[in-house]
């Protein structure tokens, strides 16, 4: 490694600058914490902030969330997108009652074991509810050290990027504010398009040394969302949300005329994945609320 990141100055602006999140607080359980990683995963903070607090307040923990119908849960999920995460996290739910008495393991192997938990939110939750020294990795933290560390405008994702966290992280309690800190900086500071430099509390960067080279990365094509699939699951969605009775064909055909075949295939896409059913006389509902006539 080029630089390394002064972990005291980062941890002190950390305590001034960072954000009031509602899953920072004090008393937010395990569960809590990882129903918000759930939550933030290509999703902004502002969207999750008022449906996790819903979310919390109505479950609480595992095992209230696996004794909601699917159904409920994608409701409360509203407009976070993707919705098969909401699925994923019931279904973790689910497993975490059933099979670790109701209490998130704190082990990132038995967490990784879990329904919807992928690398960094395994270690994302040991890391921040059980304070574990393990190295988290999301993108704020890889371009942090990409630019502070190795002067790089930014970085593909690599096998290293454990391996050099981890040589970055305190070895004494602190390791757990570092890399809250660390993701912060990147959150806040050291941004994708437009990095506050002048503002930043690392009085070492290998970037700014550089002169800030550009990016040698290939530009990240903009995911759109208008006219897309993904658009026209919400929509379908939204009509189920809306009824707690199963709906026929015709009232989810009007939320998409403008190509008949996109609509279709984007219902396919929703009953494949189990978020939707149809019942034996042809109506549709939320996972669930089929009324236990299903096609």
């Amino acid at each position: 490694m080029d630089v390394t990141v002064d972990a005291g100055e980062l941890i002190k602006w950390y305590s001034r600058e960072r954000r009031d999140l509602p899953w920072r607080q004090p008393g937010v359980s395990a569960w809590q914490v990882l129903v918000s990683e759930f939550m933030l995963q290509q999703t902004p903070v502002a969207r999750v902030e008022p449906i996790w607090r819903d979310w919390v307040a109505r479950w609480p923990t595992p095992s209230a969330t696996a004794a909601a119908s699917a159904a409920d849960v994608l409701r409360a999920w509203g407009k976070l997108g993707y919705p098969r995460r909401a699925k994923r996290l019931h279904e973790c739910a689910t497993v975490i009652a059933a099979e670790h008495g109701d209490v998130v393991p704190e082990d990132v192997d038995a967490l990784l074991a879990l329904p919807g938990v992928g690398t960094y939110t395994a270690r994302a939750v040991a890391c921040f509810a059980y304070g574990r020294r393990v190295p988290v990795v999301d993108t704020n933290v890889r371009r942090v050290v990409a630019r502070a560390v190795h002067g790089r405008a930014d970085s593909p994702a690599s096998v290293r990027d454990l391996a050099d966290v981890d040589a970055l992280l305190p070895e004494d309690a602190l390791a757990p504010t570092f890399s809250i800190a660390l993701m912060e900086l990147g959150a806040i500071v050291c941004t994708a398009r437009s990095p506050r430099c002048g503002i930043c509390p690392l009085s070492s960067c290998a970037w700014r040394s550089a002169g800030y080279p550009p990016s040698t990365e290939p530009a990240r094509r903009v995911q759109k969302f208008a006219g897309t699939d993904r658009q026209v699951r919400g929509r379908l969605l939204d009509v189920l949300r809306a009824n707690r009775a199963p709906v026929d064909r015709a009232a989810l055909d009007v939320v998409w005329l403008t190509d008949p075949a996109q609509r279709d295939r984007a219902l396919d896409s929703l009953l494949t994945d189990g978020l939707v059913e149809q019942t034996t006389n042809g109506l549709f509902a939320l996972a669930g609320e089929g009324g236990g006539e299903l096609a």
